[in-house]
């Protein structure tokens, strides 16, 4: 996963795989899924980051498996 943030334009883009892109779906007005041929999220990007999704900060944390 690759997490890009363009302070120019207040856009992030979040590329999931590098899978061919078919069809690009508009979630709301600044948010899109871009879709491959499959149906499986290729990509996501949202305008004006920092007011839509909060993105003054970001952190990744991988979970471990819980077991029983």
């Amino acid at each position: 996963m690759k997490v890009k943030y363009f302070s120019d334009t207040d856009t992030a883009h979040v590329e999931f795989t590098e899978k061919e892109i078919h069809e690009t779906k508009e979630i709301s007005e600044n948010i899109y899924l871009d879709i491959d041929g499959e149906g499986n999220i290729v990509s996501m990007t949202i305008e004006h980051a920092k007011e839509n999704a909060g993105l003054s900060e970001f952190s990744y944390q991988e979970m471990s498996r819980q077991t029983a």
